[in-house]
């Protein structure tokens, strides 16, 4: 594990019998070729620039033997407007018009200062950092915004009201499905090296 938080790496070994290191996903210290598989999980939305993406995103190539999978995280570009209103906290007038139109996240909105992609973006920082055989897949399905509605405005429980399993099987229904992937609040990119 690499991360640029120390208290991330304390709690990794204290839960796991794994390495961990302080570090930066755009320059690994691990040598070329030395893993058999990469996941990458948070560096693309904390990079808010392009260059510095595709350069973490090299690096796991890099350290990747040939052929190894990467699995790489993002934050779709939609996420944000579609949880403010599904628990009806969006503003008539939101701020949210710039992520929608650039991606940049600004903290004071909420969250944090990030990168929210579109499934065109991902697919195409992957291919040009040299994955091929590149699938989006959307993590959370295209019906989380309704889990999220009811939990928020109901109380209900999600399990008890069969909502949950209708969600479950609406997103393995459309698992992969380029019109709906970007749905998701978290899109998935797998591709290999």
């Amino acid at each position: 594990m690499v991360d640029p938080v120390e208290r991330h790496i304390e709690q990794a070994l204290a839960r796991c019998d794994c390495t961990a290191e302080l570090g930066d996903a755009r320059t690994l210290t691990a040598a070329d070729r030395s893993y058999d598989a990469v996941l990458l999980l948070g560096p693309l939305y904390h990079l808010p620039e392009r260059s510095e993406r595709v350069q973490a995103l090299r690096e796991a190539r890099r350290v990747l033997r040939p052929g190894g999978p990467v699995a790489a995280a993002a934050i779709s570009r939609h996420a944000a407007v579609l949880d403010l209103a599904a628990v009806d906290r969006l503003a008539p007038e939101s701020r949210m018009r710039e992520t929608l139109a650039t991606g940049r996240h600004d903290r004071a909105i909420g969250f944090t200062t990030a990168y929210f992609h579109t499934a065109e973006e991902l697919a195409s920082e992957l291919a040009e950092a040299g994955f091929e055989d590149v699938r989006l897949n959307g993590i959370e399905g295209p019906t989380w915004t309704v889990l999220k509605g009811v939990e928020a405005h109901t109380g209900e429980s999600l399990a008890a009201s069969g909502l949950l399993d209708s969600a479950i099987r609406a997103a393995r229904l459309t698992d992969g499905d380029p019109a709906l992937v970007a749905a998701s609040s978290h899109l998935l990119a797998v591709g290999h090296a």
